[in-house]
């Protein structure tokens, strides 16, 4: 059973018309701000709406408490990495297996080093929130994506591909949040990133041998 969002955690409303949309982005960013500047345990929708330029009426509409806007920000980081993912494997739709590995690890490691001070941000403030909707959402929208891309591959077809596909999620998507959390220098997360490549095309290549030994 998928798991539901926390009804203490959801926004109160969402935008419908322009402005709306303009005031939200707004809070998210100024939430970004305070969140870097002055950390999680100081950050406070006063603060927000401050930095935001709005009322603390108007955040109220929107978000009841501060762990609401801080599930609100993970909801929306996690759907900007899951365009990215989506994106790159609908172009890949039909290359060569190893050129789609390229692209996913390329593109999920460019989102999620975009503004990699945000990221290790966000990191830290979801260790004590509710967010397994979150994470499934993300999940099955990933999941979903790259399946579809390594099932049009015109080189290789996989007996087993959802466990190749998850074996190979778990590897990237894992990698990264390590070396996010250990804070590598940025020339030491280049040369992690060229591994994970090297990699998922050898483990690759194993599951090819294998069934190729099997057929």
């Amino acid at each position: 059973m998928d798991a539901a969002h926390p009804s203490h955690l959801e926004a109160r409303k969402k935008p419908v018309q322009r402005r709306a949309s303009v005031t939200l982005n707004a809070i998210f960013e100024a939430s970004i701000q305070v969140l870097l500047k002055e950390g999680q345990t100081r950050l406070t929708t006063t603060r927000v709406a401050e930095r935001a330029g709005v009322s603390v009426g108007t955040m109220y509409q929107y978000f009841p408490h501060k762990q609401a806007l801080i599930y609100a920000l993970n909801e929306r980081y996690l759907d900007f990495v899951a365009e990215k993912v989506e994106a790159v494997c609908s172009a890949r739709h039909g290359a060569p297996v190893g050129e789609m590995v390229h692209a996913l690890v390329n593109a999920y490691w460019d989102a999620k080093t975009e503004r990699s001070e945000v990221t290790r941000a966000l990191y830290q403030s979801a260790v004590e929130l509710d967010n397994d909707a979150l994470v499934e959402a993300f999940a099955r929208r990933t999941d979903a994506a790259t399946l579809a891309m390594f099932r049009s591959a015109s080189d290789a077809q996989f007996t087993d591909l959802e466990l190749v596909n998850l074996t190979l999620l778990s590897v990237i998507f894992g990698t990264v949040r390590n070396v996010f959390e250990r804070n590598l220098p940025v020339k030491r997360q280049a040369d992690v990133r060229e591994q994970v490549i090297a990699m998922c095309l050898a483990y690759l290549d194993i599951v090819r041998a294998r069934q190729a030994e099997g057929a």
